[in-house]
């Protein structure tokens, strides 16, 4: 080969070095192998410095990332489907989703935000979906819990999930089923352990305190995510502040005799008009839950994804991307919200019309926002106490879990974008 086609060449590879300057993660149903690591990937580039965009319903919320060859590599390793863009594939994608007529719309990802998932120490009977999928897109998280709420650890984060807790001091009313199991025992006689070397008399007084820090932490500009019980027993625990509704076995005294009519709705995030289940071996808090109540078969069990405009509404927007609105149904001991509960100034993103079911809202809580999520595992319709742990490999593409990583990186958005 001679100087002149050397330098010819050279000067085509350099020419299409310079258009390829943007990575595009597709998030649509075909192109995407890895759902649930591209989430991973775009948390990675923002540890990185980078920022990156959230092309908010183009192809399923994908995501565009810089060119660098580190960004490429990590995506090959993970196994995250991805394509090099040129300077004018990547503009003419931002062109048609800046029209005024495409439900579109471009969030500049600014920081990877620190996440917390609040959760006690030691094995658990069942398992936690947030912690499975955070694990699995390898998105760092610290895990914290009693000691670290009360002394304001929370300051350290950005974004915080409730693992499924009984914040009401009844230890998830498992007391009819498991009362004389090995592992409920064990974990009543740490939570009285735990709650004596605080400063408190009772259990159900020291997860107060602790559901009271989560509330300022909110009040303060964090976002929580909660799923299954974490989310009503956390609302009951506010509203029943200064009230026992405890009973004998669960705090050593008998619960008042109508607790129910000093029930505080004004002070819980989401709910309201709820009543509270009396019967200690019953395995339900409150009437919020609709597991008892539903009916309709596995196989005929799923919830549809509100629909937002992405230029209007981002916030409900980013929370939904998906590539599908229909979502599989899953159980958990609070599978989902009965509707005519949910306080009219809360977003319903996800329902259930068959049911009168919302399983899927999110609210503002002075400067923060949080999300409830009903059920267990997106991907393990009646998860149980002791069964195996899901197996993400078998599920990449799983719109469950992609819910639970939409809240993820919510707080990476540009800050002007969340404003309500």
């Amino acid at each position: 080969m001679n100087f002149r086609k050397i330098s010819f060449v050279l000067v085509l590879l350099l020419s299409f070095g310079a258009k390829a300057s943007m990575i595009l993660v597709p998030m649509d149903e075909t192109s995407q192998k890895n759902h649930l690591k591209a989430y991973g990937i775009t948390y990675w580039v923002l540890s990185k410095n980078y920022k990156a965009n959230w092309l908010l319903n183009y192809r399923g919320g994908s995501f565009l990332l810089p060119d660098a060859s580190e960004i490429r590599k990590e995506c090959q390793i993970r196994g995250v489907s991805f394509e090099v863009l040129s300077d004018g594939q990547a503009n003419s994608i931002l062109d048609e989703i800046s029209s005024p007529s495409q439900n579109m719309e471009n969030v500049l990802l600014e920081k990877a935000p620190k996440v917390a998932v609040y959760t006690p120490p030691g094995k658990q009977p069942w398992d936690d979906a947030v912690t499975l999928v955070l694990t699995y897109a390898e998105i760092p998280f610290t895990p914290i819990y009693d000691e670290e709420v009360l002394t304001d650890g929370l300051l350290l984060y950005d974004w915080l999930h409730l693992h499924h807790e009984d914040f009401t001091g009844q230890y998830g009313k498992f007391f009819g089923a498991y009362r004389n199991a090995p592992w409920y025992i064990e974990q009543k006689q740490e939570a009285e352990k735990l709650a004596a070397k605080l400063g408190y008399s009772k259990v159900s007084q020291e997860k107060l305190a602790v559901a009271k820090k989560i509330r300022d932490f909110v009040i303060g500009g964090g976002f929580m995510f909660a799923m299954c019980s974490a989310t009503d027993s956390f609302d009951i625990a506010l509203s029943a502040e200064g009230v026992d509704i405890c009973e004998p076995m669960f705090d050593g005294d008998p619960s008042e005799a109508n607790y129910q009519s000093r029930i505080d709705y004004n002070s819980t995030f989401a709910f309201k008009d709820f009543v509270l289940e009396r019967n200690p071996v019953v395995y339900e808090f409150s009437d919020i839950d609709t597991t008892t109540k539903r009916n309709i078969l596995p196989d005929n069990d799923y919830f549809t994804l509100m629909e937002y405009s992405a230029k209007w509404d981002p916030i409900p927007s980013m929370l939904c991307q998906n590539h599908t609105q229909l979502v599989k149904g899953f159980m958990g001991q609070t599978t989902a919200f009965a509707g005519d509960l949910v306080k009219s100034n809360i977003l319903v993103m996800g329902e259930c019309k068959q049911n009168g079911e919302a399983r899927y809202i999110h609210g503002t809580k002075g400067k923060g926002m949080f999300t409830f999520f009903g059920g267990h595992d997106p991907e393990d319709y009646q998860h149980r106490v002791g069964d195996a742990p899901t197996v993400l490999d078998l599920h990449p593409n799983s719109p469950g879990y992609r819910l639970i990583l939409n809240n993820v990186l919510f707080p990476a958005a540009k800050k002007k974008k969340l404003k309500t």
